[in-house]
């Protein structure tokens, strides 16, 4: 069984006083039910597990009245079981395919009884319209694939080697070399692989990457059979976005063109398509800003953008030729600076950064910029072995209007510092991750 941080997550939401309904969002084929399941074995006595698409007629459940006495006898005859006030999990899956179900959290969040949590896929593209949210009766938790810490707990990294590097990353300092090649070559596996469960279970068991390739490209065709069935309205254009984001993140500057799908096309037209992909969790959209100041949210051009896939191993297998075997061998310069980006916006999405580039004409590009701790730091990626040379970097550091402070490049090197610049290895992406919200901020209201 693969280790999950979302389970962490599940054990801090089931001890809250004030508990909500639990909505765990995400990707098909992420693991969100797996990771329910596990969390539910361990902290109930009972678990009542409803799937909306493998169980169809559970909706009729919800066709009558949506209050809790009427709910709850439902519930109990259709799982055949008793139900235990306070240690019992119910479990609704697929909830997209019942709207219904997610109006009546409010009623039997209220009845306090039992404990609820809700997971779907495709909950951000109103599939099916819900008559009424429960709001202020629902927490909201998003998962992703694996993330890189995740993926070296799969395949047996100690979790001494792991705080090693973290205060290596802390502190600043070289990691031993022969540590640094083994984490750098599992890195490399972790690119091919992605963080799919379903994959990541298959290379641990059987470290045969052609296998793994098949799983991904089974995941592919699902989420092409899903553009088809669940978007609405735009099907074509969907799907000309996703089967074009390889070859536009292989392009010079890695931005989308949509000349590339009309030569007539406006953004206006296109932009529902663009986040139809992000609500599905299928993409993470990079956004352009117009200025290097913060907060970086009010100087986003939502018209310029880059288009990452949520699993970098998806997109490797979506790729032509059989670049696996190049990254094996450790071959990240042909061509390969857009895998390498997407892995890296793959790790801070998961690490709850907003994904944002910079690219003036007369100063040139910068991979990503991050907010943290009211700081603004610039994100240099680079795959080859020349990762000292960045003139834009330079350029941007030094400029006086931005005054910016801090710089990391990530590459294939070990951890050293110059002047405003650190360099870091690829694996320390997995360090870099936003600080959480203080679980209370209690302030003194004196007035006179």
């Amino acid at each position: 069984m693969l280790q999950r941080k979302a389970i962490g997550r599940f054990i801090q939401w089931k001890s809250a006083k004030d508990k909500k309904a639990l909505l765990v969002t995400g990707a098909r084929q992420i693991g969100k039910t797996c990771a329910i399941r596990e969390f539910a074995r361990s902290n109930y006595k009972s678990l009542l597990e409803i799937n909306f698409i493998d169980t169809p007629s559970a909706i009729k459940i919800f066709d009558s009245d949506l209050n809790a006495d009427t709910l709850i006898p439902a519930l109990t005859a259709f799982s055949q079981k008793s139900l235990i006030p306070g240690e019992t999990l119910i479990f609704f899956d697929e909830i997209q395919e019942c709207p219904r179900a997610r109006t009546a959290i409010k009623f039997l969040v209220e009845d306090g009884r039992f404990d609820y949590i809700e997971s779907g896929s495709l909950l951000g593209v109103n599939y099916k319209e819900v008559p009424s949210y429960p709001v202020g009766f629902e927490e909201v938790y998003q998962m992703f694939p694996l993330d890189f810490e995740e993926f070296c707990w799969a395949n047996g990294v100690q979790e001494e080697t792991i705080a090693y590097l973290k205060d290596c990353f802390d502190c600043k300092k070289t990691v031993n070399e022969a540590v640094h090649q083994k984490m750098l070559q599992l890195f490399r596996y972790f690119v091919i692989v992605g963080g799919m469960p379903a994959v990541v279970q298959s290379f641990v068991d059987s470290h045969d990457i052609a296998k793994s390739v098949q799983i991904q490209k089974d995941i592919i065709a699902l989420y092409r059979q899903d553009i088809t069935k669940y978007s609405k309205n735009d099907k074509n254009r969907i799907k000309d976005i996703f089967d074009r984001i390889p070859s536009e993140l292989n392009s010079k500057n890695r931005r989308f063109s949509l000349a590339d799908i009309n030569s007539n096309a406006r953004m206006n037209r296109y932009e529902s398509s663009f986040m139809w992909l992000a609500d599905a969790g299928v993409t993470l959209p990079c956004y352009n800003v117009k200025d290097l100041h913060l907060p970086l949210e009010t100087n986003e051009l939502r018209n310029l953008m880059k288009v990452f896939m949520n699993d970098t191993g998806l997109l490797c297998a979506m790729s032509i030729g059989n670049i696996q075997f190049d990254i094996l061998q450790g071959n990240l310069e042909i061509n390969m600076g857009s895998i390498i980006e997407n892995i890296i916006a793959q790790e801070l999405t998961s690490n709850g950064f907003k994904l944002r580039y910079f690219d003036r004409k007369n100063l040139g590009e910068l991979d990503f910029l991050i907010q943290k701790n009211n700081k603004l730091i610039v994100l240099e990626i680079k795959s080859g072995k020349d990762y000292h040379h960045h003139a834009a970097l330079q350029k941007i550091l030094y400029n006086e209007e931005w005054k910016i402070q801090c710089a990391y490049v990530f590459c294939t090197g070990n951890t050293e510092i110059d002047g405003k610049t650190t360099y870091f290895p690829l694996y320390m992406i997995q360090f870099l991750q936003q600080d959480s919200l203080p679980g209370s901020l209690v302030v003194n209201v004196d007035l006179p």
